[in-house]
């Protein structure tokens, strides 16, 4: 007999580039404005430690399909990011040992009810309804990766259009101080995704509009808005 009262929900999983086995997300952590030219864009210019929110695992979408457009938002925003998947875990993990607990990279979309959003942050109010709702997460296959992060060219563009273009480099804090910094706060696990920030120029979307980008060596994201 099943201990459980219902059937539970099947784990969010991530597609891993040419393997047959799948990545199973347990957490996802985001980095806020860690980028100058977005913090600037988000009316901020300093560089105070890397603050972090979260989106629920089910929230991740992975790669191919259509993504409807939530409810409850006249102001639906794209934002870009270079997403670190990790292999293993810990606890206060030194910089200079952050990057062992990576299994690979993907691109992610931090999609955001940007009307939501503000008003939460005019009133001192969490973000968890701009943030973290159903299908805010997209996410390309994830790719295998030892050494040095990306720092190559990240850019995101609306109907063939770009709209945001700039290099992983242009990031504040680096993946290694990212992840260092997110495990004095939570243990990480593996199966961890961790948003590491967008550039600056996020924008609106809408229905009907496809959405593309790309994070050079890592792969490409594409969706259409429904």
């Amino acid at each position: 007999m099943s201990p459980y009262l219902f059937e539970p929900s099947a784990r969010p999983v991530v597609p891993v580039e040419g393997e047959a086995a799948v990545f199973p997300v347990r957490r996802i952590l985001c980095v806020g404005r860690n980028y100058a030219a977005h913090r600037r864009e988000m009316g901020g210019d300093d560089r105070d430690p890397p603050f972090f929110f979260a989106k629920p695992a089910d929230a991740v979408v992975p790669p191919g399909g259509e993504i409807a457009y939530p409810p409850a938002t006249q102001n639906l925003h794209y934002e870009i990011e270079l997403v670190a998947a990790l292999g293993a875990g810990g606890v206060d993990v030194p910089v200079e040992r952050a990057l062992d607990l990576i299994l690979g990279y993907a691109v992610g979309v931090d999609l955001t009810r940007r009307d939501l959003q503000s008003a939460a942050r005019d009133k001192g109010q969490p973000w968890d309804a701009a943030k973290g709702f159903d299908a805010s997460a997209p996410i390309s296959a994830i790719r295998r990766w030892s050494g040095a992060p990306p720092t190559g060219r990240i850019w995101l563009g609306v109907n063939g259009e770009v709209r945001q273009d700039a290099t992983v480099d242009d990031m504040i804090w680096n993946v290694a101080e990212i992840i260092s910094e997110a495990s004095k706060l939570w243990r990480l696990e593996a199966g961890d995704l961790i948003f590491t920030g967008t550039p600056e120029r996020v924008g609106p979307i809408v229905r009907g509009d496809r959405v593309e980008g790309e994070v050079a060596g890592v792969g490409a994201i594409a969706f259409q808005l429904v």
